[in-house]
């Protein structure tokens, strides 16, 4: 195929649907994987109208351990191969760890961290092979900061994915390999519907602290063409990275648990 092929899983809505859009503009034909098959089929059509580029969907659930070799090996039955890679899928997991059921934490773990691994382990070396490659690892302004209360894993999950991109950047330095972590903080998309904390964290901060998904997408995208390791997007949250490293982190963990609970609907 004359066009390269972008990768985004959790592609059916928000910050990934964005990322979808934004590499087909691009002249990449893209490969979109999520759950649901309804929403990437909408979505692909979209794409394949407004761009003129050739869509594949692959419905999956990451937290199948599986899923990343279907996903790959669905892409390799249609001749295709990764040019770059949007680890975007992921939700948030409510409640305290120890009242949470284990099951649902090695879940969001095997989404979080081990299926965004794999996939990059599985695609970067074609990536070198090839002199080209992108990848995005989505992770969160969340994994910057040190731990809060409730979403026990969310933000160590986000820090991996950061610390995770910094090494990978180095390693492919001067490959023509680009790796990138995009850090957004309230980012207007499905994530806090899905865990039903929309009216909560909506009534508790203020309108200039929210981007929307395209906003974020698009600094995600331009940052990794400068191949930066790390991306926080908007003058508000890269003002709050700057004092999450400048501000001792026993006074950030006073503050998080002072405030904590305006951001989550548990009992911590």
């Amino acid at each position: 195929m004359a066009r390269r092929l972008a990768l985004i899983t959790g592609a059916s809505a928000g910050i990934g649907a964005a990322f979808a859009r934004i590499y087909a503009a691009h002249g990449y034909d893209v490969a979109l994987t999520a759950r649901r098959a309804d929403k990437l089929t909408a979505l692909a059509e979209d794409i394949s109208l407004r761009a003129g580029v050739e869509t594949l969907t692959i419905a999956a659930d990451l937290a199948d351990p599986a899923a990343p070799d279907a996903i790959l090996a669905e892409l390799a039955a249609h001749g295709r191969q990764v040019d770059a890679l949007v680890n975007n899928a992921g939700y948030g997991l409510t409640g305290l760890f120890a009242e949470t059921d284990w099951h649902d934490q090695k879940d969001f773990i095997q989404v979080m961290v081990t299926a965004p691994s794999e996939l990059a382990h599985r695609v970067v070396a074609g990536m070198v092979e090839r002199r080209f490659g992108r990848i995005v690892n989505v992770a969160s302004l969340a994994g910057l900061m040190p731990g809060a209360a409730g979403h026990t894993l969310y933000a160590a999950s986000k820090s991996y994915l950061v610390r995770f991109s910094q090494s990978l950047h180095l390693e492919t330095a001067n490959t023509g390999v680009h790796v990138s972590a995009l850090c957004p903080g309230f980012t207007y998309s499905e994530f806090h519907d899905v865990n039903g904390t929309r009216d909560l964290v909506t009534r508790s901060t203020p309108g200039w602290l929210w981007l929307g998904a395209d906003e974020v997408a698009a600094n995600g995208y331009e940052a990794a063409e400068a191949n930066r390791p790390v991306c926080v997007p908007g003058a508000p949250n890269k003002a709050i990275a700057v004092l999450a490293k400048l501000l001792p982190d026993e006074w950030l963990l006073a503050l998080l648990a002072s405030q904590g609970g305006r951001f989550r609907n548990t009992r911590a």
